[in-house]
């Protein structure tokens, strides 16, 4: 079984799993795939693990930390 965490993982592991776990979002999106995206690029760059970046975006999402001011979109164009 392949494992998912930055230590058990290759840069190149990384960017495939991300892409197998997103699959094709650009049919389904309204603009925001590229902001989907861009937040697992800590998890690519072996920075933050993918449960820490799940949880902080779970975190703003239930907070509403995201935009106060105006929704549109996913938050994060």
């Amino acid at each position: 079984m392949m494992g998912y965490l930055i230590s058990e993982t290759t840069k190149e592991e990384r960017e495939r799993i991300v892409a197998e776990s997103l699959g094709n979002i650009s049919g389904a999106c309204d603009g925001c795939s590229p902001g989907i995206i861009e937040m697992y690029q800590d998890y690519i760059d072996g920075k933050k693990e993918l449960r820490e970046i799940n949880m902080e975006f779970r975190a703003s999402y239930v907070s509403g930390e995201i935009d106060k001011e105006e929704k549109s979109g996913c938050g994060y164009m």
